[in-house]
């Protein structure tokens, strides 16, 4: 799944581990947020739940329809979120060495 990533705005869901705590969130450079997070640089919530595996990822053509998708997403229940990972990522595979 190669991408050109930087500077293209998107949503993406990391996770802990296969089934594990979920974390939803849009940039408009995947790769550095994904590192961030990965190094636990960013925010308590990935730092403290160990979330750092980039598990999904959607590109948007603005940050205006990125951030709205977002919204949707995060008021998805858990099975949907799942059911999105396991429909382009069913070994829940980090797709973060497919960015570089």
């Amino acid at each position: 799944m190669q991408a050109n990533v930087e500077k293209q705005p998107c949503v993406y869901l990391l996770a802990s581990k296969r089934n594990g705590r979920l974390y939803v969130g849009v940039t408009s450079n995947l790769i550095r947020w994904t590192w961030e997070h990965r190094g636990h640089l960013d925010e308590v919530f990935t730092k403290e739940y160990q979330v750092g595996t980039l598990v999904w990822f959607e590109l948007h053509e603005t940050m205006q329809s990125a951030t709205r998708r977002e919204t949707q997403i995060k008021k998805w229940n858990r099975a949907w979120k799942i059911r999105t990972i396991e429909a382009n990522n069913p070994a829940w595979r980090d797709l973060y060495s497919d960015l570089l």
